[in-house]
């Protein structure tokens, strides 16, 4: 079994790593099945052939309750078995904020082009246009430091996900 993992991979907003195994997709798949079905009191996971999420059992649910989502390929080259782990917020909590993020930098771009143009012709009919890219800048901001709230609070579950990750694999690898 080897795992790797960068600096990176620590920094990201969806941390990944990788894992390496000398079992088939198929044996993985099975035993993961049945590593989840095992420790269903602590986790719940959807587990196919090619894909597995897994999230923690918690009282609390926040917005940025994180999942493990576990992909497996396998290296011709080597005949082994790669297994790609990203941690992050659910699907839809994910693309929301790809949503705003999106949203607000085209804003920004429009405001801020629209300041600038108005600044080159000496113009003065949009005087709301610098103002309002600065609000749009302070909501980029703000969604930012929501995000980073909400991967500190998961920060427990995400090292719950990435123990199981690995418990997984070394239990299969006996």
């Amino acid at each position: 079994m080897k795992i790797e993992q960068s600096v990176l991979d620590q920094i990201r907003s969806r941390p990944r790593f990788t894992m390496i195994t000398n079992k088939s997709r198929d044996e993985y798949t099975l035993f993961l099945k049945k590593f989840v079905d095992e420790k269903s009191s602590e986790y719940a996971g959807n587990v196919n052939s090619e894909a597995a999420i897994i999230s923690c059992k918690t009282e609390h649910n926040n917005y940025w309750k994180p999942t493990l989502s576990l992909r497996t390929e396998h290296d011709d080259e080597l005949d082994q078995t790669k297994i790609r782990g990203i941690f992050g917020p659910s699907s839809a909590v994910w693309t929301f904020f790809m949503f705003l993020y999106f949203a607000l930098g085209i804003l920004w771009m429009v405001f801020i082009t629209i300041w600038f143009v108005e600044k080159q012709i000496k113009s003065n009919d949009f005087p709301w246009a610098f103002s309002l890219s600065v609000v749009t800048l302070v909501l980029i901001v703000l969604l930012y430091l929501a995000s980073l709230i909400g991967q500190r609070k998961a920060k427990d579950e995400m090292q719950k996900l990435r123990d199981f990750a690995e418990e997984s694999l070394q239990r299969l690898e006996r």
